[in-house]
């Protein structure tokens, strides 16, 4: 008998531990702007114009932070000639809605305008945020 009441014990234990809902991780967007460094008509964006770039128009838009990467792009341009050049990927997590939208353009549009870009590639994804400490 004192077994059976152990094992209904047990399974009650197991079946509450089993329904309970843990933390969930915050839901968010993952916004990448993809920003060439060659500048059309000739010169490179250089390393103290992205610093500039990004401490005057990214850093006080998004002060709780950001990733920056260096990588190397290659598209097709609209007259069907290949181009490569060095790109910096900027990657913002957010909250979903429409301030951040707009910020997120307002820094690619400020970007193509200052450095003289056809284009700022925007990638934006759902994601899942969560700091493992």
């Amino acid at each position: 008998m004192r077994m059976r009441a152990a094992v209904l014990a047990l399974s009650l234990v197991l079946t509450a531990c089993a329904t309970m809902t843990l933390p969930v991780e915050q839901p968010v967007l993952a916004d990448r702007l993809f920003c060439g460094r060659t500048i059309p008509g000739g010169g490179m964006v250089t390393d103290e114009e992205w610093t500039t770039f990004l401490r005057d128009v990214v850093t006080p838009r998004f002060p709780e932070g950001f990733t920056v990467w260096r990588a190397d792009g290659q598209w097709r341009e609209r007259d069907g000639t290949l181009a490569r050049e060095p790109v910096m990927i900027i990657e913002i997590l957010h909250p979903a809605g429409l301030d951040h939208d707009r910020t997120i353009d307002e820094i690619a549009d400020e970007y193509r305008k200052r450095f003289h870009q056809e284009a700022v590639l925007r990638v934006t994804m759902p994601a899942r945020m969560d700091f493992i400490d």
